[in-house]
């Protein structure tokens, strides 16, 4: 039976999902980068990124942060909660990096004296700019009680994997988030969405500050699929053996 697309977005697949009110999320091994000017493929990538995305979102819902993974399906798609997502990027940054640094000259690696939390406006054509919190309210992507609960998300998310990946001797840099509502008749709550890897978190080896994200591929560092799986075999999802009977299976 040929599956319904939804949406294609540049580094996943939307289908209809086989149950009520659920999608089917597929993760493809396109990369790009600056707003799909740069584009390539990372042999791999969607199956460590499903394995990464299904054991995070796994160990916040232990810690009752709201999310809509349900359950993976195989190798490269997992079952999703349907939701109404918000038009806003939300990100937090640990350390200076990226867009932070081009902005305001700020120098690379800079530990701040405490998270910030920045807004992007999801939209290609206009290259996604930053938005404040005031933007948001005026224009009614999200209510006020909205944006406070998704900053509050925000910071406990943060907490929590800043802690889980400096056990496995990895710095969490900074990391993109989105977030949607899940309606119930007339009422919605706030769930996060999305996925947690290697493709929206920057993430530096503790001891080296190694990159093991996609900043290999925007800065052409190379071995950008040897650092999505050093990141997965230290967070125990694929062993380099597991990896290769996944890869050899592949759907």
């Amino acid at each position: 039976m040929m599956k319904k697309k939804v949406y294609e977005g540049k580094a996943k697949i939307i289908y209809k999902g086989t149950q009520p009110d659920t999608l089917v999320q597929y993760f493809k091994d396109e990369a790009t980068a600056f707003n799909n000017k740069k584009k390539g493929i990372i042999p791999g990538k969607g199956v460590l990124n499903n394995f990464i995305s299904e054991l995070l979102m796994t160990r916040l819902s232990d810690i009752n942060i709201p999310n809509h993974f349900i359950k993976r399906i195989n190798m490269r798609e997992q079952l999703i909660r349907k939701l109404d997502i918000i038009p806003i990027e939300v990100v937090v940054r640990n350390i200076a990096a990226g867009s932070l640094v081009k902005r305001l000259g700020i120098k690379e690696g800079k530990t701040l004296s405490r998270p910030i939390i920045e807004f992007y406006l999801k939209n290609d054509e206009l290259n996604d700019p930053i938005i404040s919190d005031e933007h948001i309210l005026v224009f009614e992507w999200a209510s006020h009680t909205e944006l406070d609960e998704i900053m509050a998300l925000a910071v406990r998310i943060n907490d929590f994997l800043t802690g889980y990946f400096y056990s496995q001797k990895i710095r969490l840099v900074d990391f993109k988030l989105e977030f949607g509502r899940l309606w119930n008749n007339d009422d919605s709550s706030i769930m996060l969405a999305d996925e947690i890897s290697p493709d929206n978190c920057r993430l530096w080896d503790l001891q080296t500050n190694e990159k093991l994200d996609k900043d290999r591929f925007r800065q052409d560092l190379g071995e950008v699929d040897k650092a999505y799986k050093e990141v997965a075999y230290r967070l125990g999802v694929l062993s380099e053996k597991e990896f290769k009977k996944v890869i050899k299976n592949d759907i």
